[in-house]
């Protein structure tokens, strides 16, 4: 095992859990117009969330409906948040305004402890008792997901286990060790100890084959990181050939998500598209992701059909979600909720950071379109690479480019715990 994980004591027992009375009721106390509802981040206003909300006829009791609600009930589309911090009890208003599960990386956890004092006195209370600071960022982060993994626990109860996960990633400095991801996901899976939380690896040549093995012993899995179309098919392959190595005869609990990348693909590609400068190019802007993205859709029906998938469906299996991520839209020259609008359809997922929530809550269109207009998402992947514009090439790009900058995040806040740890020391002599 890597020196990354290998040194970590199992952190200690979480706080007692979060008990929201009921997930319906818990957070938002609705009005029968909409209503702006601003939840503090760590000291900090949060843009409001946009609750639509009516009243039932009869006894008064409350309903609240947004466009999350209508995502799930009507398209079958799960809306996730991308974001977690403390209090985790934030939550609860996105909970009750339809947000059915939680993604995590590195990036947001620095973010959220760097710029938080919610953190500091279960960090003054790991470092006097000994730990380093990487120990102690492993258990801050786990507390984290275990509270998260409590408040979505009735989703994931209700839904049968289909639902209502919690993502937590494994070291982005395993990035490239097929092996220590292995292991890591084994420990974190443990030390969590949550059934409804997904353990994130990256889609990496290396890690492709940890999947697999992850995926055989048990363990729910959120393929990370993935950016091309030829990579998730490697993707999917790890996941079948993991639930046929298991020899569970009840594979209804093994699931997973695989995180296909979206707004990063066109930020890449629109630069090359200017790069090359002609009519044909700039009218292909902005177009490349989403055409990939439905691309990637008719894939996942291809796999999840036929003989085999039939094989593993008969024991319990579920089918491996595409989970849309990177969803924000960076681009302020296309509608804010690009990125959502444009994939909606059963059996997915999408994970939506603030802006990109809040805006679709309030102005996105919830209709089916994830498979609308195929032809067309060909032609636009078509006319890319006549351009000479290389998938596989862009895929493995943007993949360094994640990685890189999650390593970056996850040394970065390393670097400030060690010297937070070390004043706190110096302090206390």
């Amino acid at each position: 095992m890597t020196g990354t994980v290998s040194k970590l004591a199992a952190p200690r027992p979480a706080a007692a859990p979060l008990r929201p009375a009921s997930l319906r009721t818990a957070a938002l106390a609705f009005a029968p117009s909409p209503r702006r509802v601003s939840v503090s981040v760590a000291g900090r206003a949060r843009s409001p969330i946009i609750a639509m909300a009516s009243a039932k006829e009869g006894n008064g009791a409350p309903t609240k409906k947004t466009a999350l609600h209508d995502l799930y009930e009507l398209q079958g589309l799960s809306p996730w948040y991308d974001n977690l911090c403390r209090p985790v009890t934030d939550l609860l208003p996105l909970i009750a305004s339809g947000v059915r599960g939680v993604t995590s990386n590195p990036t947001i956890f620095q973010k959220a402890i760097s710029s938080s004092s919610a953190y500091d006195d279960q960090f003054k209370q790991l470092i006097s008792g000994g730990k380093d600071a990487e120990s102690a960022y492993w258990e801050l982060v786990i507390k984290d997901i275990q509270d998260a993994c409590k408040l979505f626990e009735p989703i994931y109860n209700e839904t049968n286990g289909a639902d209502g996960y919690v993502s937590v990633e494994v070291s982005p400095r395993l990035a490239n060790d097929t092996q220590g991801t292995v292991e890591a996901a084994k420990w974190l899976h443990k030390v969590v100890n949550c059934p409804n939380v997904y353990i994130k690896i990256p889609a990496t040549a290396e890690c492709v084959p940890s999947i697999q093995e992850v995926i055989a012993n048990g363990i729910s899995v959120n393929v990370t990181l993935i950016f091309s179309i030829v990579r998730y098919e490697a993707v999917i392959d790890a996941y079948l050939d993991g639930l046929e190595a298991s020899g569970l005869s009840d594979l209804s609990r093994v699931t997973s998500v695989a995180s296909f990348f979206v707004s990063r693909v066109d930020t890449l590609i629109d630069k090359m598209l200017e790069k090359i400068g002609t009519p044909e190019a700039l009218a292909l802007r902005g177009k490349a992701a989403v055409a990939q993205a439905k691309l990637a859709n008719q894939l996942y029906q291809k796999k999840f059909s036929g003989p085999r998938w039939e094989a593993l469906a008969k024991k319990g299996a579920k089918k491996q979600r595409l989970l849309w991520a990177s969803t924000g839209v960076k681009n302020p020259a296309y509608p804010d909720t690009l990125y959502v609008d444009s994939l909606i359809g059963p059996d997915t997922v999408n994970t939506m950071p603030d802006q990109a929530l809040q805006a679709f809550i309030d102005h996105g269109t919830v209709s089916r379109t994830v498979d609308a207009n195929v032809s067309e998402s060909e032609g636009v992947y078509s006319a890319l690479e006549k351009l000479g514009i290389d998938w596989d090439e862009v895929g493995k790009q943007l993949e360094l480019e994640g990685v890189d900058s999650f390593k970056k995040s996850f040394d970065s806040l390393l670097v400030s715990l060690q010297e937070k740890g070390n004043s706190l020391k110096t302090a206390s002599v």
